[in-house]
């Protein structure tokens, strides 16, 4: 029986490596099932933050081409190095930016523009029944999600098995209201 993860690093290395163990055509599955969930969520003239997954993160590109065509204003994070996301319009393009990520190339809005979002989905490598969010480390969503609009829904993406009972937290870590899940859907986060 393997030992349960207590720290954030060990929790980090455990996913990651999970992660690497899906197949593609279950990727693919869960990234549909994603994508169904996220155009209830989100109607034309609304605004949304979203992103743009690598490797073997969860949710397709091709959701987000949906959405815009569908009327709905979508911005995708630019990295700065360690400040707050930069957020840019998503029209269909991408180009490489820094970490292997796509990012838009059209005209940088600063921090202040996620405040415009009503949906906000944010990757997560787990996400617990509170709405404790884990990344990758780095800090660029709790340093960004601080500009959201009061209100706002803030949504971690992750598989099924990364909704999880309880995860370790840092006072700076900013909490999602709700997860969204392949199997579970939208399911709001409990208060702590």
């Amino acid at each position: 029986m393997t030992a349960v993860p207590t720290t954030k690093d060990e929790w980090r290395k455990r996913l990651l490596a999970d992660r690497r163990a899906v197949p593609a055509e279950v990727r693919e599955a869960e990234a549909t099932a994603l994508a169904a969930s996220v155009r209830d969520l989100v109607h034309a003239g609304q605004t949304v933050c979203a992103y743009v997954p690598i490797g073997t993160e969860p949710g397709s590109r091709d959701v987000l081409d949906e959405l815009v065509n569908e009327g709905v204003r979508v911005l995708l994070p630019v990295v700065t190095g360690r400040n707050p996301l930069d957020w840019a319009v998503y029209d269909g393009t991408l180009r490489p930016g820094p970490h292997k990520l796509l990012e838009p190339p059209g005209e940088r809005l600063g921090p202040a523009a996620i405040s415009a979002a009503t949906v906000i989905l944010v990757p997560a490598l787990a996400v617990d029944r509170a709405g404790v969010r884990l990344g990758r480390g780095a800090g660029h969503y709790d340093r960004s999600l601080v500009y959201a609009a009061k209100g706002a829904a803030l949504v971690g993406v992750v598989r099924d098995q990364e909704f999880l009972e309880q995860l370790p937290a840092d006072r700076h870590d900013v909490r999602m209201t709700a997860v969204l899940t392949p199997a579970g859907g939208v399911v709001e986060a409990t208060k702590a």
